[in-house]
């Protein structure tokens, strides 16, 4: 992919997040009563649809570039460059610096996420080693790792089966990715469309089980970063399975 596909997605996705960022603010503080509402625009100048969606599209890119720690932007030159690219001007520099430029960062990019990916698998293995050896813990052929902390006497899932589940995942730092007990909703999903740790872990289980499920990256999302859970993730769940539909 060339530099100018690179510019153009990421001028497209400052643009999507822009039409989005209204549900995605954080709460604000209710004001005082008797306080006057605020001015229609806090700018001057910013009046028209065109002029705050064009706002919305700088704050948008703004603050995913200040997010972005692999990138230590210029802002003059990043300025230097939106003023070049509405006015339809020649680059400033030459197009193969700019190409070589996004292929050096691409690859320092990648250098660093498979150095990260490596570090995290490393850390894995070592808390699944220690966590294999306390009491209690059953480990399965595949490297599942489970322990029972509430026994039920219903039957077994098939692979065929649909599933009702309340389930609380973290990290191994305790960082919670997902959790249908704090959502204090139960879900429901087929027995083979979930992580393989999973489709293993509830075929074991009976309906009335809670198991604590330690799933190793191989049998979780592996080398694949997905939301909140980096790449070679070991996942935990407390997991009690309330039917079988």
């Amino acid at each position: 992919m060339n530099h100018r596909s690179l510019i153009l997605r990421a001028a497209l996705a400052a643009l999507l997040l822009s039409f989005t960022a209204c549900g995605k603010q954080p709460a604000k503080t209710a004001a005082a009563p008797g306080t006057p509402p605020p001015a229609a625009s806090a700018v001057p100048g910013i009046e028209s649809v065109d002029q705050k969606v064009s706002y919305g599209i700088g704050y948008n890119m703004g603050s995913s570039l200040g997010r972005e720690k692999m990138v230590q932007v210029d802002k003059a030159a990043f300025l230097a460059g939106i003023e070049d690219g509405l006015a339809g001007a020649k680059t400033r520099i030459p197009d193969a610096e700019i190409e070589a430029a996004f292929t050096a960062m691409q690859q320092k990019v990648s250098t660093e996420m498979a150095a990260a990916a490596e570090k995290q698998l490393a850390a894995c293995n070592d808390f699944l080693a220690k966590n294999k050896a306390k009491t209690g813990v059953t480990v399965t052929a595949s490297g599942l790792q489970y322990e029972v902390l509430k026994s039920g006497t219903g039957p077994k899932p098939k692979t065929t089966d649909t599933v009702k589940v309340h389930y609380h995942g973290t990290l191994m730092d305790g960082t919670v990715f997902d959790s249908s007990v704090e959502r204090n909703e139960p879900i429901e999903f087929a027995v083979t469309g979930v992580i393989p740790g999973w489709v293993e872990a509830l075929q074991l289980m009976s309906v009335g089980d809670k198991w604590k499920l330690t799933i190793p990256p191989a049998i979780a999302y592996g080398p694949r970063a997905t939301g909140k859970i980096p790449a070679n993730s070991v996942l935990i769940f407390e997991v009690e399975l309330l039917g079988i539909k």
